[in-house]
């Protein structure tokens, strides 16, 4: 079984994605393949290359990636089976032999640079940051010479890997500092329920008219659903369209969410149903007795009874 990650090696994804393997003793039958990018990763699982792929979709710091966002609603038909929670743990690398003085520039990802700002603004106040495509990148590149940069904003385990003398260590300015990612296949069957769960979603207004969204967010709203998440993107039609990438609290086997899927499919100009999974932290929603399974059952049993009364 082939399993495709945002790469290079040694990324937090690559991380998540052994985790993943680990916690469903997957491991010693399982390959990895780093690809250039999300959507690289997402395209690998469409062309029946890979079984599944691993994405950063959110972190805790800088929010939503929107280049995986991009890719989960441009990319065919694809499912979320499953959700891995990374803390995230910087160092600053150099090849051997550099000293701090000489720091004048540092590569990372733009996520990365957001979470160690506070560290590298006290420390080298004068050091210029040059994005890179990921952590680990930055860590491969200065290793090989091919970096603009003269140190590495990355995982401890990228700096290992390539080699990298580590001159400090967990310089995050936010030390509960966490990336959410991804598990995506093709679509199948849908994860069991386990009463802690999230379904994630894509819509796309009808238009920009007063009151589109509100309509939208009022399907979850009345029938008591929490998002966790939501993003804002263009639809690439025209200025003020927009669709909206959306985690609720909640699976679609049961009857709030499913209605309210319902709701949205009939107000939106698209809906995308993109999978229920389980949730990383396992911790179960408040949900209010009015919008429970049984309560919408019992709605259900009322109106057939007065439906009945035609026959």
């Amino acid at each position: 079984m082939r399993y495709a990650y945002l790469g290079p090696e040694a990324t937090f994804t690559e991380a998540a994605l052994l985790r993943y393997l680990d916690a469903h003793d997957l491991r010693e039958q399982a390959t990895t393949q780093p690809m250039r990018g999300a959507a690289a990763a997402l395209d690998a699982v469409l062309d029946g290359d890979c079984l599944a792929a691993v994405v950063p979709i959110e972190n805790s710091v800088e929010g939503g990636v929107p280049a995986t966002i991009d890719a989960l609603t441009e990319h065919g038909d694809l499912q979320i089976i499953a959700e891995v929670v990374v803390p995230v743990r910087f160092v600053l690398a150099v090849r051997p032999g550099t000293a701090a003085s000489a720091i004048t520039s540092f590569g990372t990802h733009p996520h990365g640079e957001a979470q160690v700002r506070g560290y590298m603004a006290e420390h080298y106040p004068d050091a210029v940051y040059i994005p890179t495509s990921s952590t680990a990148a930055a860590a491969r590149d200065l290793a090989g010479d091919a970096a603009d940069h003269v140190a590495a904003v990355c995982p401890a385990l990228a700096a290992e890997r390539y080699g990298l003398e580590v001159i400090a260590t967990d310089i995050g300015d936010r030390q509960d500092a966490v990336t959410r990612f991804v598990v995506v296949t093709l679509p199948g069957p849908i994860p069991a329920q386990t009463g802690a769960d999230k379904t994630t979603l894509v819509a796309a207004l009808r238009s920009d008219r007063p009151g589109a969204l509100l309509e939208l967010l009022e399907q979850f709203s009345t029938r008591g659903i929490t998002m966790s998440r939501i993003e804002s993107r263009p639809t690439g039609d025209r200025l003020g369209l927009y669709q909206f990438s959306i985690d609720l609290l909640g699976h679609i086997r049961e009857a709030r969410v499913s209605d309210a899927l319902v709701g949205v499919h009939r107000v939106a100009m698209s809906v995308k149903f993109l999978g229920s999974y389980p949730s990383a932290d396992a911790t179960r929603p408040i949900i209010d007795p009015t919008t429970t399974d049984s309560a919408f059952a019992d709605a259900t049993a009322w109106l057939t009874g007065v439906l009945d009364r035609d026959d």
